[in-house]
C-alpha cells in the first residue's frame, strides 16, 4: 500500500512538472517573440521608415486614456464586435449542426452558405445601409454575417465528420435519434465549434473597421480612419494595437474554454 502511495505521488509529481514545463516554456516564447517585434519596429522607425517609435505610441496612448478618447472607443467596438460576435455564433451554431444531421436541410441551407461565402461582408454594407439606415444595425449586421459564416461551416463539418463507427454503436445499444445527438455528435463537434468560434471573432474584428465606417463617430475604426486625415501614424498605431490586444485577449478567452471542454482529445 505504501508503494502504490508512493508511486502515486511521484506520478502526481511528474506531471505537475510536466504541466509547469508545458506552460512555462510557450509564454517565455510569447514574451520573447513580443520584446523581438518592438526591438524590430523600434529598429525600422530608427532607420529612417516612416514609422512612429514604440515610446512615440505609447504617449499618444496615454494622451488617449488620460482624456477619455481610447476608453470610449475601446469599448464602443468591443460593444459591436461582442453583439454580433454573439449572435453570430448563437445562429451558426443550430443552422450547423441541422445541416449535418438532416440531409434534406443541407441540400436547401448550404448553396445559400457557400453562395454568401464568396461574398465578403464588407461588399455586404451598401445594402445594409440602404436597408438599415446608419445607425448600430448595420454595423452590428455585417459584423454578424462575418461570424456567422466563419462558425456555421466549421460546425457543419463537425457534424458531419461524426464518426459512425460511434454512431451505429449507440443505435445497437438502443439510444434514440435524441440521445445520440446529445451524447455522441455534440461533443464529438465541440472542437469544431470552439475552432469555428476562433476563426468567427478573427473575422468579427477584421470586419469591424470597415463597418465603423458606416457613420461612426466612436470606435477604433472610426478613430483610425480619421487619424489618417492627418497622417496621425501615432494614433493610428494605437488604434491597430488596440485591436490587436483585444482579440488577441478574446482569444485566449476561447482557447481556454476549449481545453477545458475537449480536454478528453490528445493534443502535442
Amino acid at each position: 500500500m505504501a508503494v502504490l502511495t508512493d508511486q502515486t505521488a511521484g506520478t502526481a509529481r511528474t506531471r505537475e512538472r510536466t504541466r509547469t514545463r508545458t506552460t512555462g516554456l510557450p509564454l517565455l516564447l510569447n514574451a520573447l517573440s513580443i520584446g523581438l517585434g518592438i526591438a524590430v519596429w523600434w529598429i525600422l522607425a530608427l532607420a529612417g521608415l516612416k514609422l512612429p517609435t514604440p515610446p512615440e505610441v505609447v504617449s499618444q496612448a496615454v494622451t488617449l486614456i488620460g482624456n477619455g478618447t481610447l476608453v470610449k472607443d475601446v469599448l464602443a467596438s468591443l460593444t459591436r464586435v461582442l453583439i454580433g460576435f454573439a449572435l453570430g455564433t448563437a445562429v451558426a451554431i443550430p443552422v450547423g449542426f441541422l445541416m449535418g444531421w438532416y440531409a434534406v436541410l443541407r441540400g436547401l441551407v448550404e448553396p445559400w452558405i457557400q453562395f454568401f461565402r464568396t461574398v465578403p461582408p464588407l461588399a455586404i454594407i451598401p445594402l445594409a445601409i440602404v436597408l438599415m439606415g446608419i445607425g448600430e444595425a448595420p454595423k452590428i449586421f455585417v459584423i454578424f454575417l462575418a461570424a456567422f459564416l466563419a462558425c456555421v461551416i466549421s460546425t457543419f463539418q463537425g457534424v458531419v465528420n461524426v464518426d459512425k463507427t460511434l454512431i451505429n454503436a449507440a443505435r445497437v445499444l438502443g439510444s434514440k435519434d435524441a440521445g445520440i445527438f446529445a451524447r455522441v455528435v455534440v461533443p464529438a463537434s465541440t472542437p469544431f465549434i470552439l475552432v469555428g468560434m476562433r476563426v468567427g471573432l478573427g473575422s468579427a474584428w477584421a470586419t469591424l473597421v470597415a463597418a465603423e465606417l458606416i457613420a461612426a463617430q466612436q470606435g477604433l475604426g472610426f478613430r483610425m480612419q480619421n487619424a489618417q486625415l492627418y497622417y496621425d501614424l501615432p494614433t493610428i498605431f494605437v488604434g491597430l494595437i488596440s485591436i490587436g490586444v483585444l482579440g488577441l485577449l478574446m482569444d485566449r478567452v476561447l482557447l481556454t474554454a476549449e481545453r477545458k471542454l475537449t480536454g478528453w482529445q490528445e493534443r502535442r
